[in-house]
């Protein structure tokens, strides 16, 4: 019996934990072509992650050791859904898993969410983490500045802003991102969450490295530090929770620290409007709020207009369609059971597709997360094996169809080929490395022999 031909269309973390776990679930007897639409693979662990935070991109080297298992191929700079239809994939392999993730911005329904000077977060994260698709520069003349959302990825924006250029060079950033921050204005930052620090999304030690830049002073109003029976529950019942409190509670206890830039996080302070003038921000409106004891909030009917001449929105990634597979378009995910597609207005299963990830779950949770997100994909996409329900057409190498339309597929040495080709132009400058941003830059180093 030949082996088990599978898909994964996304080389982030979900699809690469997918193909892992595929390998050892079937001890190996199994062949998996790994689609990444950019030239490089890991997803937002090389595109989502800020450039100061290289503990959390430690990650890579364990997506590197499942890269290089002998069953998986890589095969990036290939769309699928334009550059090769998803019928042609069902051709070819038994299964197709989609890890496509999420990257769009969620959208801010509020009024002057419109105005020039308000940013999804996430363009600004791939403005600084040299994402080919984004923006090659960015506007940082604002010197009071708006994040909305207590998130890790609003967290991040914050800090980003809050530091100086040169803190930041000594990172993995492009000589075009460093000039960008070495010329921002931001003096004042204020972060806004509409519930309290029982509530907060941060992680622990995320918040509390926002202290140890030297250039930053980190703010907590102590009328911000508040709780009812629900949030007191919540704490007690999670170390993380109770962890994320206690460090707002020192940060709002202590005596300010002399620092050329305040981040300032505020609670209990819900975002109703984003005001302009001439088109442009100036200012945001926010409703406070109080608990209600079920850890809820309700608006007090108390206005705050803060200045401020630049929004950030990090209210939430979100995941966009691919061509050829049905989709949500107000969850933003792939309609599924848990692992099948599911074709919705026929309310049944699409035989040999699956889903994993954010674009099966929404934007939400950590890696371990992810981890057992694609443990339950699999197990569905095994048991369908086991059934005989999974099949192929075509038994000819995909390859053979990608170069027949020309398209400039990308492998696994070439993305090593990319990775020396950074860290060679960051030697030269005594850093790590030193991303390439440029979509023909990245192509043509992963080509280089």
């Amino acid at each position: 019996m030949s082996p088990l031909r599978v898909a994964v269309v996304g080389a982030g973390p979900a699809g690469i934990y997918a193909s892992d776990i595929l390998v050892k679930k079937t001890n190996g007897d199994v062949q998996i072509d790994l689609f990444e639409q950019m030239p490089a693979p890991f997803g937002l662990i090389r595109y989502g992650v800020a450039p100061d935070h290289p503990r959390i991109k430690g990650i890579v080297n364990s997506l590197h050791r499942v890269m290089e298992t002998e069953q998986i191929r890589l095969l990036s700079n290939v769309e699928v859904g334009k550059d090769i239809s998803v019928e042609e994939l069902q051709k070819h392999y038994d299964a197709v898993v989609f890890s496509t993730g999420a990257v769009g911005d969620r959208d801010l329904d509020i009024p002057g969410a419109d105005l020039d000077g308000v940013h999804g977060a996430g363009e600004f994260v791939g403005f600084y983490d040299g994402n080919p698709r984004f923006e090659r520069s960015w506007d940082l003349s604002a010197k009071e500045v708006a994040v909305i959302g207590v998130g890790n990825v609003g967290l991040d924006v914050a800090r980003i802003l809050a530091k100086t250029g040169d803190e930041l060079k000594v990172t993995e950033i492009s000589d075009n991102v460093y000039e960008s921050l070495a010329a921002n204005q931001a003096e004042t930052v204020r972060v806004f969450g509409r519930r309290g620090p029982a509530q907060a999304k941060f992680s622990p030690l995320e918040l509390k490295e926002l202290d140890h830049s030297p250039t930053i002073n980190v703010v907590v109003d102590p009328e911000d530090i508040d709780y009812d029976e629900a949030s007191l529950e919540a704490r007690s019942s999670s170390k993380h929770q109770d962890q994320v409190c206690q460090i707002l509670e020192g940060y709002a206890i202590r005596e300010p620290k002399e620092a050329p830039h305040t981040l300032q996080i505020h609670l209990f302070e819900n975002p109703v409007e984003i005001l302009g003038e001439n088109g442009k921000v100036v200012g945001l409106r926010t409703e406070r709020t109080e608990l209600t004891g079920d850890g809820n909030v309700r608006g007090t009917g108390k206005f705050t207009d803060w200045p401020v001449q630049a929004v950030y929105r990090a209210v939430g990634y979100r995941s966009d369609a691919v061509e050829g597979v049905p989709f949500d378009e107000s969850k933003h995910v792939i309609p599924n059971d848990g692992g099948h597609v599911l074709d919705e207005a026929e309310g049944t299963i699409v035989p040999g597709l699956y889903a994993t990830g954010w674009i099966k779950r929404g934007p939400v949770g950590l890696i371990g997360n992810t981890k057992s997100d694609a443990t339950e994909t699999i197990t569905k996409l095994l048991e369908d094996a086991e059934a005989g329900q999974l099949s192929h057409e075509a038994d000819t190498d995909i390859v053979e169809v990608l170069e027949a339309a020309g398209i400039d597929y990308l492998t696994w040495d070439g993305f090593k080929l990319l990775e020396a080709a950074e860290r060679a132009l960051g030697e030269k400058e005594g850093r790590e490395r030193k991303k390439l941003v440029e979509w023909d830059e990245m192509v043509n180093a992963s080509r280089e022999a």
